[in-house]
């Protein structure tokens, strides 16, 4: 009788501990970054808790190319959305700082990393080689 009461202990200890260890896991969101104005220049908005809250604050007619913002971490990106034309396009944001990143896409969607947009200004543009031409969306 003792070797069963030992055994069903140790199950039961398994299962405590088991069950403790779901209960603690960290979730995919408190994993996320967090950061604010300055310290998201050059994070990727995907890795951080700024995709949560953000929306497209201006976009481009040319080319689809929008403007992100997050008003919880005052960063902003650029994103141009997938379509149905696969001639290479750069897409990049910069800010009234100087602050400046691009990419590129044959059609998939595709983002920036951020630029601080806290009391300064950010745009977005894309530009394709095939036609020379650029677009942009307006500052926010």
């Amino acid at each position: 009788m003792k070797s069963f009461t030992r055994k069903l202990a140790t199950a039961g200890s398994a299962l405590a501990l088991a069950a403790s260890g779901l209960l603690f896991a960290s979730s995919p969101a408190s994993a996320a970054t967090s950061c604010y104005g300055s310290t998201c220049t050059g994070l990727d908005p995907s890795t951080t808790i700024c995709q949560n809250d953000a929306r497209t604050v201006s976009w481009s007619d040319r080319w689809g190319v929008e403007l992100r913002y997050s008003p919880t971490c005052r960063a902003a990106w650029a994103r141009a959305a997938s379509s149905s034309s696969d001639a290479p396009m750069e897409v990049r944001v910069h800010n009234t700082v100087g602050d400046n990143y691009g990419t590129y896409t044959t059609g998939q969607t595709v983002w920036t990393r951020m630029v601080n947009d806290k009391d300064i200004q950010a745009q977005a543009y894309g530009y394709k080689q095939e036609t020379g031409g650029w677009g942009q969306t307006g500052w926010y």
